[in-house]
């Protein structure tokens, strides 16, 4: 039985929730160990491990920010297995990552348009007179931090070279 995600939207957390992470988490595989999800459930344990993990590594509770790179650390992995599996033309893990690339992204907070990001690294490039390839490192180090969560990595790094050329 595949569980319907839209009903753990009510609880996700992006961000901005009172709630942490973890708390929401664990809400979330309530729900879908009731509804006898085995993928979901799969996938929100893999997310509270590593949230698990980076807590014992750091002592302490981790902030919004931390948890926001972990859930994008983990949606990247998940989009790297699957461009591998497409080339491997493995239809059966294809389908799988699809899934849990899904599950992550609900607690990820909305990612931003190309066009969004585009004004951003506009926005950017003028404050800190970016105007040649030759500042792509510059640029970058300026906008990642704008743009942390709110878009993948590879497209802002296309973005700004299309910006820069």
């Amino acid at each position: 039985m595949i569980f319907d995600t839209n009903k753990i939207k009510d609880t996700t957390y992006q961000g901005g929730s009172k709630m942490s992470l973890k708390e929401v988490l664990n809400n979330d595989i309530k729900t879908a160990m009731k509804a006898r999800d085995k993928a979901t459930l799969d996938v929100l344990r893999m997310i509270k491990s590593a949230v698990q993990k980076e807590e014992l590594t750091k002592k302490a509770e981790l902030t919004a920010e931390e948890e926001l790179t972990i859930l994008s650390r983990e949606a990247k992995q998940r989009r790297d297995s699957l461009a591998e599996f497409i080339k491997a033309e493995r239809e059966d893990l294809i389908e799988k990552t699809k899934v849990e690339i899904s599950i992550v992204e609900k607690y990820l907070p909305k990612q931003l348009s190309a066009e969004e990001v585009q004004e951003i690294i506009r926005e950017t490039a003028k404050d800190i007179e970016a105007d040649s390839m030759k500042a792509f490192g510059k640029l970058m180090g300026a906008v990642m931090p704008k743009l942390k969560g709110k878009a993948d990595g590879n497209v802002i790094k296309e973005e700004v070279k299309k910006f820069l050329s």
